[in-house]
């Protein structure tokens, strides 16, 4: 997914979580522009802050790192927990996907209890799916995008952050059920009936409320004329018409079933 493709919602709960979060005003002792500053000690205060200032800056990956030096040069101070997620924000807003997704799970590994736990599950969630490809790829982001987003629901359903979870799931299955319809599509174009019927069969089980069931039943259809099984096809046939009378989708299965299975009834 582009930028383009995040959600609003990720901006305000960025804004939330940075106003939950004590900072120190003021600037930075040693705080100069080199890219080694994130190795310079410092006191926890100082050191927090600049990460803080970097961030606002935009420059992401420098923040990032400094954040990573509050847990690194004062591992027991309190800071430490808040620059842990920081770090995998910082990461995140410069689409350093995997590395935000091995910082949120830190945070979890260590604080999984904590009040800022469902953003976590959900900047992993986020992260997975800005790295969604298109439908001629290997989808095993995809899967993993959805996985993620289900486990924010599945914890915190009531919250913000399942909500717009679930929004995206919805594209996600979308992306899923396109895979499965391009297998199927390259399977019926190669005459293997039986593998084609499958992944259509899959997309009308496992993805029914996405935008490609209509075709799906059509080519259900389609591969139910071509393997000889005339009932299942006025089946599948009657079945697009009930829930999709408008679709360009039945009216193809209507003149196919009509040219092939005329008189036969459903079984």
């Amino acid at each position: 997914m582009t930028t383009s493709s995040r959600h609003p919602l990720k901006l305000a709960l960025v804004a939330g979580l940075l106003g939950s979060t004590l900072f120190v005003t003021g600037c930075a002792r040693g705080g100069g522009d080199g890219a080694d500053t994130a190795y310079v000690a410092r006191d926890v205060e100082s050191l927090y802050a600049e990460a803080k200032r970097r961030l606002d800056r935009g420059n992401t990956r420098l923040a990032a790192g400094l954040f990573d030096e509050v847990e690194r040069q004062h591992p027991y101070s309190p800071w430490a927990r808040r620059a842990q997620l920081m770090s995998a924000f910082s990461y995140y807003t410069s689409r350093d996907y995997n590395q935000a997704i091995q910082s949120a799970q830190r945070f979890l590994s260590i604080h999984p209890g904590n009040k800022d736990a469902p953003y976590a599950y959900y900047l992993i969630g986020l992260s997975y799916y800005e790295q969604i490809s298109d439908v001629q790829r290997d989808q095993k982001i995809t899967e993993q995008a959805q996985r993620a987003l289900r486990e924010v629901d599945r914890r915190f359903p009531n919250t913000e952050y399942a909500a717009d979870a679930r929004l995206k799931l919805d594209l996600v299955n979308d992306h899923l059920a396109g895979k499965e319809m391009e297998i199927g599509r390259f399977y019926e174009r190669s005459g293997r009936w039986i593998a084609a019927k499958l992944r259509f069969q899959n997309v009308v089980s496992n993805f029914q409320t996405t935008s490609h069931a209509p075709e799906a039943l059509f080519r259900l259809t389609e591969t139910s004329l071509a393997l000889g099984v005339r009932e299942e096809a006025v089946k599948y046939a009657a079945v697009l018409g009930a829930n999709y009378p408008g679709s360009e989708w039945y009216e193809k299965a209507y003149e196919l079933v009509g040219d092939h299975a005329a008189g036969v009834t459903a079984s």
